[in-house]
């Protein structure tokens, strides 16, 4: 079994029941998010970021609510924290896809999910260009 590394759309869509993705989420974290399930500090930043901001969502909060919000996403069983341990060569190189600015964040997540021998979940369909479509290293909700 392999922890799944979510991304920052999957973590908004888990915790704002208002988020167009968040059924969708629910459910996948109901079917495998008792396999585990990873944050790292690019993610928990944006998370904060995003909720804060009123372009978000009409009910955005104050960035040490937001900073609630995820500590409570964070309390569920299974989590596990990954620490940002990959310099930009060192992704970049694991990931020989990457054709443009909008995949450099998906490449870094999930050069981090391979090193530590995870799964990047994602609800971005752009990001699974970065790999064979059979790949188990990436995985769209």
């Amino acid at each position: 079994m392999s922890v799944y590394l979510l991304d920052v759309n999957v973590l908004l869509a888990l915790a704002w029941p208002s988020h167009v993705h968040c059924e969708r989420a629910q459910r996948w974290f109901q079917e495998f998010g008792s396999q585990g399930f990873a944050t790292c500090p690019l993610t928990e930043l944006a998370f904060v970021r995003i909720s804060s901001n009123p372009s978000f969502t009409k009910d955005a909060v104050t960035p040490h609510v937001a900073g609630e919000l995820l500590l409570q996403v964070k309390s569920l069983p299974g989590h596990h924290f990954w620490p940002d341990s990959l310099d930009w060569s060192a992704a970049s190189n694991s990931v020989s896809a990457l054709a443009g600015h909008r995949q450099v964040t998906d490449a870094y997540l999930l050069a981090l999910a391979i090193q530590n021998r995870g799964v990047l979940a994602t609800l971005d369909r752009g990001a699974l260009a970065l790999r064979e479509p059979s790949s188990p290293d990436i995985r769209l909700l």
